[in-house]
């Protein structure tokens, strides 16, 4: 029976929530959860892993859960975000490791190949694919592709309203996040969105018939009463800083992903549609593999573990 353990390490001027399994001094996989989530939405993954003989290190990211939350934006940036990762390895003495993402952290897993380039041996990324950085500032894109209709990210710079809106009722934000997120062939939930007009993101996701069958009430009632103590503040202050982020990244130590990398997908995820995988090749310069799994929606390690572990352990078994 593999058991994790909780523990807090100081790294990066930040102080992070860490479930940890497996052997120390075995090959390191650390996984970054995405928005809004928690190190305790890789659960079906930490002991399948930790049994196949990896040190596997999964924090709850700067902002979220057990973690600090800095309060200025600028300490979300990807600079920080991949820091994080970098001191995890320090901690435990590794010089290297798999990174494996999940939405934002997708973005965390993508980018370490490129400013920890030394410090990498393969990387995942699911549900958001490898992206190479836009010829323009993000914002300004979005603003001109969306102009007076509603998009989320942008919703999301402007501190306070959003804020204010996903902790009004926490309950109600996870159940919609989590029931709604899903794509049939007739409809996008973020394109349903994309209408003018003063209502917020929660309020346009659509409501669930029910709690989804991938996730227990009492899993729910967890990120609930996580949620409901920490606000959701630090996380959107990730997305406060994708112009940071474009500004940041112009130049990098390594201009490409060049270890062994593997995506993961959804065929019914909406952020499929929204991160074309067509450009990938401009960023990965390693060998790439993309594995779709069918009718799948974006909370893909939770919603189908079983698919979504054999692929890990095939990956990291010949990269």
């Amino acid at each position: 029976m593999i058991t994790s353990t909780q523990r807090l390490v100081e790294t990066n001027g930040v102080t992070l929530r860490v479930t940890e399994a497996g052997d120390r001094g075995a090959p390191v996989v650390v996984l970054a959860h995405g928005f809004p989530e928690l190190a305790f939405s890789w659960r079906h993954q930490i002991p399948a892993l930790a049994a196949a003989g990896y040190h596997v290190l999964a924090p709850d990211q700067r902002g979220y859960g057990g973690s600090s939350a800095p309060t200025d934006v600028e300490d979300y940036d990807v600079v920080k975000l991949t820091g994080d990762v970098a001191g995890l390895l320090d901690d435990v003495g590794a010089e290297k490791a798999v990174v494996v993402g999940h939405d934002w952290g997708s973005v965390v897993a993508t980018n370490f190949p490129l400013l920890h380039p030394d410090r990498v041996s393969a990387c995942v990324a699911i549900s958001v694919p490898p992206i190479p950085r836009p010829a323009t500032r993000p914002t300004e894109a979005w603003r001109s592709a969306f102009g007076d209709n509603f998009f989320y990210i942008l919703y999301f710079q402007e501190p306070g309203p959003a804020d204010a809106e996903l902790s009004a009722d926490p309950a109600r934000t996870m159940r919609r996040l989590m029931g709604g997120m899903r794509s049939s062939d007739s409809t996008n939930v973020f394109l349903e969105m994309a209408t003018p007009g003063p209502a917020g993101f929660v309020e346009r996701l659509p409501e669930p018939d029910g709690r989804p069958d991938w996730i227990a009430e009492d899993e729910v009632d967890h990120y609930v009463a996580e949620f409901t103590r920490t606000g959701f503040t630090g996380p959107l202050n990730w997305y406060r800083n994708f112009d940071r982020n474009w500004e940041l990244t112009e130049t990098t130590p390594s201009p490409t992903i060049a270890v062994p990398t593997l995506f993961i997908g959804g065929t019914a995820d909406p952020a499929l549609e929204m991160t074309p995988r067509d450009r990938v090749r401009d960023v990965v310069s390693g060998p790439y593999r993309e594995v779709l799994v069918d009718g799948a929606g974006h909370w893909l390690q939770q919603e189908r573990p079983a698919e979504v572990n054999a692929a890990l352990l095939e990956f990291l078994g010949t990269s």
